[in-house]
């Protein structure tokens, strides 16, 4: 299965924006990400596409429901954390 990249430049929407992993296990991701005018942190959850066999990074869709972002590394955190009681609760 084809993992995220490390670092990467986003393509439409996020063209230019510079997307770099901050942290990561199997149940989520944390992404920093700088606009060029802004630095911010996306966090979601691991999610495989098996039609493609790869992890995917999420789309504008998928904010709100399993990616959210947030101003700050603390925040993201926070979220990064509830990811994984929840997905530990599950197991």
């Amino acid at each position: 299965m084809k993992q995220l990249q490390q670092n990467f430049t986003g393509k439409g929407q996020v063209k230019g924006f510079t997307f770099t992993q901050i942290k990561k296990n199997e149940h989520a991701y944390i992404y920093e990400v700088n606009t060029g005018n802004s630095i911010h942190y996306e966090v979601f959850k691991h999610k495989e596409n098996t039609q493609f066999n790869c992890v995917s990074y999420p789309s504008n869709k998928a904010f709100g429901v399993w990616a959210w972002t947030c101003g700050n590394l603390q925040k993201a955190n926070e979220f990064f954390e509830e990811i994984l009681l929840k997905e530990s609760i599950k197991n």
